[in-house]
């Protein structure tokens, strides 16, 4: 069963759990969210998707909850989506209604209500783990987003990885303020701890006092949360009672890492994944936590890294190479894009990630970012955008950093940093990468910006930056 702890023969025996899911100021047990789930899939039972706004709500816990139990496909969208967005992933995944409310700005589509206080106890046969469960749309840098496959299989693989990865137990209770329409917030963030058993605190929005109040064992974060959190002592040092603290989504810069753990005790434990690969790689909770690097992969997982010509790259820790997995937790596809998925694979049946990475001779990775805008070739170097905005992060005046390749008529490309800060050097800057790494990765030029243009999940879009 995908939600074990939601068995009915559990919860009908009395192993119930009062505040299994906290979000805000809205409580539900386990009985109230197995029954109350139940009602929304008698609602739902004979569509095959329905679209959800995922809103941080008790809602859509109960809409996600309702749609696995009665076997049908989620279309989890992000409530800040804009009318052109909107109408994309409506159209292209075919949903059929909307579950719970419907944005402003929608129009078309009935909408099924989900109704926090009626119980069902109907009872539903577990539907197949080949089922898809969810498409996730992709944050489409690179065009329309696209409709990614996620099967209860992969879902089931990826948490049970995850689990023995991270030591997690229906004993731990989950904080974070995460999005519930990606992988970090809705599967780990909501499945995980309903897979468990464990309490889910979500706090509506990740700021540090809130995540201060919530008196978790596990903390889920993004960069840009652990960064506030570090600015915050007093919040930072309430979580010293913690298991484990995790940050994902996007590279943690070093000097926060180094911050967390001298306020918290803790070192933050730092994944890599995707929406086609959910996490495939991780720090263990009883292994090396190294700033700046991703740690090894989960159960199952296997990686490899690939030159442009399809040659095998060194695991020496140092050579970069476009990074391909398999696992048991990969996507099924792209929904209605069979080319764009033969091309996601190799022929010998592993996923192209599209990230270029090294890997040491331990197995430990770390993600030098995407291939097509952080793998930069300046004068017959191939040097790694993450390297270098690392090293910026470390000197004191930059809070914020990231750097791109541009075009240059000697060079190829030349490096330009965008740099968050104050007081800030050009000339100092760029001979504090030269010597930190060597003169040929320092930055040709640096610009100095009032902030960076990042998505939900705090990634920065390097696209906007021009």
């Amino acid at each position: 069963m995908l939600l074990r702890s939601l068995n009915p023969v559990a919860v009908a025996r009395g192993d119930d759990i009062p505040d299994a899911v906290r979000i805000g100021d809205s409580t539900l047990s386990r009985s109230d969210v197995l029954g109350a789930a139940t009602s929304v899939a008698e609602r739902i039972s004979r569509a095959d998707r329905v679209a959800v706004l995922a809103t941080p709500s008790v809602t859509t816990v109960l809409a996600v909850v309702g749609c696995l139990i009665a076997g049908v496909t989620a279309v989890p969208v992000p409530p800040d989506s804009g009318r052109a967005e909107l109408e994309h992933i409506l159209r292209d995944s075919g949903a059929q209604a909307w579950l719970g409310e419907a944005p402003q700005n929608a129009a078309g589509l009935p909408v099924i209500p989900v109704r926090l206080h009626a119980r069902s106890w109907h009872s539903y046969p577990e539907p197949p783990d080949t089922a898809t469960a969810f498409i996730l749309y992709t944050s489409g840098t690179t065009g329309p987003p696209k409709g990614v496959l996620l099967s209860r299989k992969a879902i089931a693989a990826g948490l049970d990885a995850l689990a023995e990865a991270w030591e997690w137990t229906g004993a731990d209770t989950v904080v974070h303020g995460l999005p519930l329409f990606h992988i970090h917030g809705l599967i780990l963030g909501v499945l995980g701890p309903l897979r468990f058993g464990g309490p889910l605190v979500h706090t509506v929005k990740p700021v540090p006092k809130a995540y201060a109040a919530a008196r978790g064992t596990m903390y889920f974060g993004v960069p840009t949360v652990w960064s506030r959190i570090a600015d915050d002592p007093e919040s930072a040092r309430a979580l010293s009672s913690a298991r484990l603290l995790v940050s994902g989504s996007a590279p943690l810069p070093v000097p926060v890492f180094d911050k967390i753990r001298e306020l918290t005790g803790l070192a933050l434990i730092e994944r890599y994944g995707m929406s086609e690969t959910m996490l495939t790689l991780s720090t263990r909770a009883d292994g090396e936590r190294r700033p700046g690097w991703v740690g090894v992969p989960l159960r199952g997982v296997e990686t490899r890294l690939r030159d442009e010509r399809g040659g095998d790259v060194s695991r020496d820790g140092e050579s970069i190479g476009g990074l391909q997995v398999r696992g048991p937790m990969l996507f099924d596809g792209y929904l209605g894009r069979p080319e764009a998925t033969a091309q996601s694979w190799t022929e010998d049946g592993w996923f192209k990630t599209g990230d270029v990475a090294v890997i040491d001779p331990g197995g430990f990775h770390r993600i030098v970012g995407r291939e097509s805008t952080d793998l930069i070739k300046s004068g017959g170097f191939r040097v790694g955008a993450g390297e270098v905005e690392t090293s910026l992060l470390g000197h004191p005046s930059v809070r914020e950093a990231a750097v791109v390749g541009v075009p240059d008529p000697d060079l190829g490309q030349r490096l330009v940093a965008f740099v968050v800060g104050e007081n800030v050097s050009e000339t100092e800057l760029i001979d504090h990468v030269a010597a930190e790494l060597s003169v040929h990765k320092r930055p040709r030029e640096i610009r100095v910006v009032d902030s960076l243009p990042r998505n939900a999940m705090g990634k920065v879009q390097k696209n906007q930056l021009f």
